[in-house]
């Protein structure tokens, strides 16, 4: 792995620290009433469907590295394709 493609990782791997962090701190601030159901709901929405993005993204990198090819073509795929792969 070149220096840009370790970058590249980190970084991912830097916003999917973030969001779980945005998703603790949502569940955090319900839990203490400070926001309602609803609003939790919709935003864990989001951030669920971005973090699925970043590990598909992620996952996608890896297999270009490990196939010897350019990690960089790898692409967010849209929420709805990401969202609907079984584990």
């Amino acid at each position: 792995m070149t220096g840009s493609e370790a970058e590249a990782e980190r970084e991912i791997l830097g916003r999917i620290t973030e969001m779980i962090s945005q998703e603790k701190d949502l569940r955090d601030r319900l839990a203490q009433e400070e926001i309602d159901g609803s609003t939790e709901h919709a935003r864990l929405a989001r951030l669920e469907a971005e973090l699925d993005q970043c590990w598909d993204l992620l996952r996608q990198r890896r297999a270009r590295i490990a196939a010897g090819q350019d990690p960089g073509e790898a692409d967010v795929r849209p929420a709805s394709q990401v969202e609907g792969y079984l584990s």
